[in-house]
């Protein structure tokens, strides 16, 4: 029959072209394909498997639940599974945080989430303009996409993408000047020629935009510009949340609290769809079922989702976990990238990368990384960054094993002769995440 895929799926399939084999099952950060080779997972399903594959901790309740004849579907009705989801969201991640915020189900996707977030601000403030940043992004749907940077992506859309303005990122003009100069100037000038904006939407890392982290420093004169001048802050939480960078929103560090967030991606813990957008009580004008969607109440989320806030969330061990693992990545990485001229590490807790003056280079390097049992993806306007992203739930075992590849591909692409890394023989965890 040949590749059905190639015949059959369209042309704009990407990641198999990248990762061209057949994947068969899974485990923790494993992968195997179904001709019996494993792949160490640096990918974690752009996000969206945090928690690694089909974690025995969201598995069983899951099944469980399929079991019992409990409701699978149910747009926004209440459920037992919407419930307790709720009640753990609220009693472990909002109070803890002090964060008082309604949740919204938006849809299935990060996207819908974002869309949710820029239509309400627009209600809420009467006002149509909304600022996003230099390799922000948001999504594909056509709102998101206008407060996206990515030029191929934007011309995707067919249609002018209107209402929306780029401005500099954190770093984006090297500090020279001030990169939050521009915005604080236009909005206190009524000759600027800048409508006020509904709106602010921000990554507080850019994972698709080439893993830019912005200071927290930056983040809190942000906050504070937006408050000052009445615009809205939208965090796009989607795949820097859920403990990504760390704490379970990755503005925590910041100490500030967006009027809006947008989650989805690790939300359920487990690779199903879930989104949900957070806001201020008193932006909450919805009338009933001015936004809506067929699949907002995805139960079998729910029910991961709840799973996965119980058992990693209950407390603050979780992140010294994370932030052990993140040391040891940031390590390794740093010893690679001082081994390739011009390169540095980017990102922050387990949301990083190696920024390559040669974006072949990082193509390249993913490439061997690949062919040698490991995924890892390029991410920025080029594909000039190496873009790591293992499971916050890594041993550090498999975290050394991983680094381990990822240094002797960029040896056989470079030719650089690297330093001994601290290393795990891959005999020694041949058997981790099969049981």
């Amino acid at each position: 029959m040949g590749d059905i895929f190639a015949s059959v799926e369209s042309e704009v399939r990407s990641y198999c072209r990248e990762w061209d084999t057949v994947f068969d099952r899974a485990a923790g950060e494993w992968l195997y394909s179904e001709d019996g080779r494993k792949y160490i997972d640096f990918f974690s399903g752009a996000g969206a498997l945090n928690y690694g594959h089909n974690n025995p901790l969201l598995l069983e309740p899951l099944i469980a639940y399929l079991r019992s004849g409990s409701v699978i579907h149910s747009l926004d009705m209440k459920t037992t599974a919407k419930r307790r989801f709720l009640e753990m969201f609220q009693e472990l991640i909002l109070v803890p945080r002090d964060l008082d915020y309604k949740v919204m189900f938006t849809g299935p996707t990060g996207t819908n989430s974002v869309e949710a977030a820029l239509k309400l601000a627009r209600k809420v403030t009467g006002r149509h303009h909304v600022l996003s940043f230099t390799n922000a992004f948001h999504g594909m749907t056509l709102g998101a996409l206008a407060v996206t940077g990515n030029s191929m992506k934007r011309q995707g859309a067919g249609i002018p993408l209107n209402n929306t303005s780029s401005i500099p990122y954190d770093g984006f003009l090297n500090g020279q000047p001030d990169d939050l100069l521009w915005l604080r100037c236009a909005l206190e000038d009524s000759g600027s020629g800048m409508d006020k904006p509904a709106a602010v939407i921000v990554e507080t890392v850019q994972g698709e935009g080439g893993v830019r982290a912005a200071r927290a420093s930056w983040l809190r004169a942000l906050s504070d510009l937006c408050r000052h001048h009445e615009v809205l802050l939208i965090v796009d939480d989607v795949q820097a949340g859920c403990g990504r960078t760390g704490t379970f929103f990755s503005f925590e560090e910041a100490g500030i609290q967006p009027d809006i967030v947008c989650m989805s991606k690790s939300l359920s813990g487990f690779g199903l769809p879930l989104a949900v957008t957070l806001f201020r009580p008193d932006l909450d004008i919805w009338k009933p079922g001015e936004h809506n969607g067929t699949f907002r109440g995805h139960n079998p989320a729910f029910v991961t989702g709840a799973a996965a806030l119980e058992n990693y969330w209950n407390g603050r061990e979780f992140e010294s976990q994370i932030a052990a693992r993140a040391a040891q990545l940031h390590a390794g990485l740093a010893t690679v990238a001082g081994k390739i001229e011009g390169s540095h590490v980017r990102g922050r807790g387990l949301l990083a990368g190696i920024y390559c003056p040669d974006a072949a280079t990082a193509r390249n390097v993913s490439a061997v990384s690949f062919a040698s049992g490991l995924l890892v993806e390029t991410s920025g306007p080029q594909g000039e960054v190496v873009k790591v992203m293992p499971p916050l739930t890594i041993s550090a075992e498999s975290m050394a094993y991983g680094l381990d590849i990822l240094c002797e591909a960029v040896r056989s692409v470079t030719g650089e002769l690297l330093d001994p890394m601290p290393r795990i023989h891959r005999r020694e965890v041949t058997g981790v995440g099969t049981r």
